[in-house]
């Protein structure tokens, strides 16, 4: 919001301004050269994952555009519900009766969120960014399964690809180039990309493996907090009563869904061979080609934990 650009110009200086900071970083580390070692299939699902990406914070910048950070951040958190509904319809998993009750809390949290009940008579919530917020969080759930076929231990040099293909994808429709740009708005954009792209980035994959899974849910929820706090208090964007709650709605059944209360979310490897095995009876390979990185990803993550 303070940079004062369009959304298509705030992603393009994101991505090109953490790519730069992002390759700096990997020069130091001498990390640079694995990129030009990785398997085709996983440059492919790098690359992949970062026209998504691109197409995410394009639609999270409009989101926020229209409907301000307050709503388009807890919107946006309807991701790990997106992430359950993908793994039943892409895994095959039953989703039990405590996973769907926590993602009807989660849409009736969302509809209070979004202001539609106690907005003012021709100033109800902007439809428009709403939907941006959701196909933001689609978009990065897909991401979030793309990146576990990726190795582990190459979570920056993923970040930088995804950073190189946004500049590559935004560059010919960039509506604002550099030299319309002012000093404020620069150091703006520069925050954006080399704090919270590259900064922020490096020590979540730095952090987060050592962190237990409850802990680092937690820690991650005090994003969307904190997000309302700065709209309510910095711009001056009013929150209701019913808005505060539709928001708790939310983090309590994302929370919930992040540690699993209610069964777990992901594709398990012995959940992958019972369902191969009945469908290798039929002459088939149950498997969908887009959960096959995930599945690998966990039996590596298994057979080194064992």
């Amino acid at each position: 919001m303070e940079v004062g650009t369009d959304p298509l110009s705030t992603a393009f200086y994101r991505c090109a301004i953490a790519a730069l900071a992002l390759a700096a970083y990997g020069a130091l580390r001498g990390d640079l050269r694995v990129l030009f070692h990785l398997p085709a299939r996983v440059l492919f699902l790098a690359l992949l994952s970062g026209v998504l990406m691109v197409g995410n914070w394009v639609l999270f910048f409009e989101a926020i555009r229209r409907s301000g950070i307050a709503v388009a951040t807890i919107v946006f958190h309807v991701q790990p519900f997106v992430m359950v509904l993908i793994g039943a319809l892409v895994f095959r998993e039953r989703l039990c009766l405590p996973t769907l009750g926590w993602i009807a809390l989660a849409l009736f949290g969302l509809a209070l969120a979004t202001g539609i009940f106690d907005a003012p008579e021709g100033h109800g919530p902007d439809w428009i960014g709403v939907l941006c917020a959701v196909g933001a969080a689609i978009f990065y759930a897909v991401v979030t399964i793309i990146a576990k076929g990726f190795p582990r231990s190459n979570g920056a040099q993923l970040t930088l690809l995804q950073c190189l293909c946004g500049v590559l994808i935004l560059a010919p429709w960039l509506p604002l180039p550099p030299q319309n740009l002012g000093a404020e708005q620069w150091a703006w954009l520069a925050m954006i990309g080399g704090v919270h792209t590259c900064a922020v980035y490096v020590l979540l994959y730095n952090a987060l493996p050592k962190l237990p899974t409850a802990t680092a849910a937690v820690l991650l929820f005090l994003y969307p907090i904190s997000a309302i706090a700065v709209d309510a208090f910095w711009y001056r964007h009013a929150v209701t009563g019913l808005q505060i709650m539709g928001c708790l709605c939310v983090l309590l059944a994302s929370l919930a869904i992040t540690l699993k209360c209610g069964g777990p979310a992901g594709c398990r490897p012995e959940q992958v061979d019972r369902l191969r095995n009945r469908q290798a009876a039929a002459g088939g390979d149950s498997v969908p080609p887009i959960a096959k990185p995930m599945v690998a990803a966990e039996r590596g993550s298994m057979a080194s934990n064992g």
